[in-house]
């Protein structure tokens, strides 16, 4: 399976180049991957943009379940920007929709850190996480690191990259005083001589 994930993976990269990849033709090839891409627990930012921009393009080929599909799939992505870049490309219209606002629900409360209550609101709408392959564990793992990091004081730079700041750990200068008096020290210089 792993190869024809990467096979079309290709396929798909071929299509993004150039003015193909505003072709309203490519859109099926396009959607097909993004259902493998959730089968698979495989992930491509770049072509399910894609979908979305010719969604704008074209607003008759809006499919609800496969832009819920490409939200999901940007949450399992967190921290990185990809929810917010995918909800931008959504018209409002469309983002009142009944799933693809649950999605936009549950991916404030992750972004805001109410990990108590998404995964509650998530219980409640299983449904919408049906054939979306490794969501759970992708979202575990971001809640587990942003609880370290609230708790401890753990900071993220732009690479992603997470500094594990701990005041026990940090070094501290320590004054040491030495008490010595004159005899000791005379008796030491008479035998360096």
């Amino acid at each position: 399976m792993a190869s024809s994930i990467e096979q079309m993976r290709a396929n798909v990269g071929k299509l993004l180049r150039g003015i193909d990849r505003y072709n309203p033709e490519n859109l099926a090839t396009l959607e097909r991957y993004v259902e493998t891409q959730a089968r698979e627990n495989a992930y491509d930012l770049e072509a399910n943009l894609a979908v979305l921009k010719l969604y704008q393009f074209n607003p008759a080929y809006f499919q609800t379940q496969v832009t819920s599909q490409i939200l999901l799939k940007a949450l399992t992505n967190l921290p990185h920007t990809d929810f917010t870049l995918c909800k931008c490309m959504i018209d409002q219209t469309h983002q009142e929709e009944r799933p693809i606002r649950q999605i936009l629900y549950l991916g404030n409360l992750l972004e805001t850190c109410h990990f108590q209550s998404f995964w509650t609101s998530l219980e409640e709408n299983r449904e919408l996480i049906d054939g979306i392959t490794g969501f759970e564990d992708s979202v575990r793992k971001y809640t587990q690191v942003k609880v370290w990091m609230n708790k401890y004081g753990w900071t993220e730079n732009e690479d992603g990259q997470i500094f594990i700041y701990n005041q026990e750990e940090s070094v501290k200068p320590k004054n040491i005083v030495e008490k010595i008096d004159f005899e000791s020290v005379s008796s030491i210089m008479a035998t360096s001589q």
